[in-house]
């Protein structure tokens, strides 16, 4: 965190000069009021240390950032599905938000969140959920009464993800706030926070399968 304040950004594997200008530490301090960010040490095959990042959910609007774990899907497959139907629903939300004479406003409302919800759907069943057994599940496996906003966006997840797919070993896991506190007052910059168990807990035993040298799930 240190080094982030240093630069100003999260976009540190970029020179100075060509750093994305929307990956400022200026989004945590303002609007966003804070983020989450997460570090994973691992071992590859030979033992030698490796160190891993990531930032929960997207920052500023930006899901993949170079030198970060990447999320548990493909942006680009997100942006295509998200496009059009995101543009709806902010066109209805406006519409509905500014009602003139005449609007059936009970069916736009029925509309947009018939339309979120499908939206979601789809972006769940983009989400791949892999283990150290080299095993890949979909998100909906691991919810049966529906799938928790942020669920499978969180560090933990995304760094096991990242370790998983590069074959390497996790070996310790830290996550600390950063930025405005929150509004409940639940997340305080500088203080580290075990994963959340509403969204990780039912994703992080089937992650963690496999998480010894030996193969074991003795973790």
């Amino acid at each position: 965190m240190n080094t982030l304040e240093e630069r100003g950004t999260i976009d540190i594997h970029t020179p100075a000069g060509e750093a994305d200008p929307r990956l400022t530490l200026d989004y945590i301090k303002g609007e966003a009021r804070g983020q989450m960010f997460g570090v994973l040490e691992c071992l590859d095959a030979d033992g030698k240390s490796h160190i891993l990042k990531a930032f929960s959910g997207q920052y500023n609007g930006v899901w993949d950032v170079k030198g970060w774990a990447p999320p548990l899907f493909d942006p680009k497959e997100f942006d295509l599905i998200v496009g059009s139907v995101d543009k709806e629903i902010k066109q209805l939300g406006t519409i509905i938000n500014n009602p003139q004479p005449g609007d059936d406003m009970q069916s736009l409302i029925y509309k947009r969140k018939r339309l979120s919800q499908e939206l979601m759907k789809e972006i769940h069943s983009l989400y791949r959920v892999r283990n150290f057994r080299s095993e890949v599940r979909p998100l909906t496996d691991f919810f049966e009464n529906g799938i928790p906003a942020g669920a499978g966006d969180c560090c933990g997840p995304k760094l096991l993800n990242a370790a998983a797919k590069m074959n390497l070993m996790p070996e310790s896991l830290s996550e600390i706030f950063w930025g405005q506190t929150n509004l409940s007052g639940t997340r305080i910059q500088g203080n580290f926070y075990g994963p959340c168990r509403e969204k990780c807990l039912p994703l992080i035993g089937f992650m963690l399968c496999g998480a010894r040298a030996d193969g074991s799930d003795n973790v």
